[in-house]
């Protein structure tokens, strides 16, 4: 059981309204026997859970079991999406993830909540004994990720960060070329991703709907009144439970940077940015120096100087001692011995290609290797994200120590390493 003692009595209690009385027959195009198959369940269907139910429905090897959400509206909008499936298999519905959790038959969980809730329904999975497929950001500060990576270890469990775009070619085809050196010694990278977050104005407080538990929606958070614009899809915007544009996008093209270079030795963090305008406090727009050992690494929230980079919303643009490269998402664009062009045929094809980001992860539950977006991987991917947010709110430098992952002397920003949840929903 991975319930708190404490919290034992108050499950018990919900867990039989935790199951509501529908039932989703999905469809499964394929003749994978019973035995064979890896049994899924979803937690968090908003928009991208409800990705999370295409994608993994059309997967040969696996049956979604359950779904699961803290709002009754969402559950009935993703039956529709799965009745559109055309299903033949029942599925479980729950408000209550714990509910999910207590199964023994379910072999992995996929996890599209508010970002506040990733690192304890992901902590609670390993020790459920379930496999995960979290959506990014991986965390909502560095300790969950460092307690995430230590609670993977112990019980031996398999997670994939959902950054989709790591299983494109053009990302492969980027890392290929930086990785064999034909630039030359990277010194410099640039980052970016334009965009604000919306004016959110100042709402008042309004009744709670009927169909949403508001207090497990803000679970480890601290408690606030309701209002719709705190809710769902604009929870980004409120540094309770994300950091805005900037950790929305973040890991879409760090990425492809973290992986072509594995940067170490992260030693300072200097932000710069402004409020956004309402009641959202996340960054209006942000800048963050980042020192690594030989590598400069910037982020903006508008486009480089470059060349190529005017016109490409989000981007990554790599300096060596011979060229440069340019990418986004779908392209790029290398600049070496006064010419430009997309590609060098003279740098071979030296990774394997993704079968698919999903169905990557389908693979290494079952072989028990490491996923392709592994979380070590993506927890050193992340790290620099929350130090960009803590600089940011301090108005300060980071200096950081990456060995013992404390800033040196600065008690206020440690503090800002981790957040005390709420007792209630203090499950971990």
């Amino acid at each position: 059981m991975i319930i708190k003692k404490n919290s034992r009595r108050e499950f018990i209690k919900q867990s039989s309204q935790g199951i509501l009385a529908f039932t989703i027959l999905p469809s499964f195009k394929n003749k994978v026997a019973p035995s064979d198959r890896v049994r899924v369940a979803h937690i968090g269907v908003g928009g991208m859970g409800n990705n999370h139910l295409k994608w993994f429905s059309g997967l040969p090897e696996v049956e979604v079991v359950a779904i699961c959400d803290v709002d009754r509206t969402h559950l009935r909008n993703t039956l529709n999406t799965a009745n559109e499936l055309q299903a033949d298999r029942k599925i479980d519905v729950y408000t209550d993830f714990r509910n999910v959790l207590d199964r023994n038959d379910i072999d992995a969980i996929t996890c599209a909540t508010p970002d506040h809730w990733h690192g304890q329904i992901a902590n609670l999975a390993f020790q459920a004994g379930k496999d995960v497929y979290g959506e990014k950001p991986l965390s909502y500060d560095i300790a969950e990720g460092q307690l995430m990576l230590k609670n993977l270890n112990r019980y031996n469990r398999v997670f994939q960060l959902g950054t989709q775009i790591h299983a494109g070619d053009n990302y492969h085809r980027v890392v290929e070329i930086i990785r064999s050196g034909i630039l030359g010694k990277i010194h410099t990278v640039r980052m970016w991703k334009n965009g604000a977050p919306p004016d959110l104005g100042f709402p008042k407080r309004q009744a709670i709907p009927k169909t949403l538990d508001w207090d497990m929606w803000l679970g480890p958070a601290p408690y606030e009144d309701y209002f719709p614009e705190r809710c769902h899809f604009n929870y980004r915007y409120f540094l309770d439970y994300s950091g805005g544009e900037f950790a929305d996008f973040w890991c879409h093209i760090a990425d492809v940077v973290f992986w072509a270079l594995n940067p170490k030795g992260l030693s300072s963090i200097e932000a710069r940015g402004e409020p956004s305008v309402g009641i959202g406090n996340t960054p209006q727009w942000l800048e963050v120096d980042y020192k690594f050992e030989g590598l400069d690494l910037y982020w903006t929230t508008t486009p480089p100087d470059v060349p190529h980079a005017a016109d490409k919303s989000i981007g990554a643009h790599f300096e060596g001692e011979k060229g440069t490269l340019i990418c986004n998402y779908g392209s790029k664009h290398i600049s070496i011995n006064g010419e430009t062009v997309e590609d060098l045929d003279e740098v071979p094809i030296s990774l394997p290609r993704s079968p698919g980001h999903q169905q990557n992860f389908i693979d290494a539950v079952k072989t028990r290797n490491l996923a392709e977006s592994h979380l070590a991987y993506a927890r050193e991917m992340t790290l620099p994200m929350h130090l960009g947010l803590i600089s940011y709110q301090l108005n300060r430098t980071l200096i950081w120590d990456s060995v013992m992952e404390r800033c040196v002397g600065d008690k206020s920003a440690n503090r800002m390493l981790s957040r005390r949840a709420r007792k209630k929903w203090n499950l971990v």
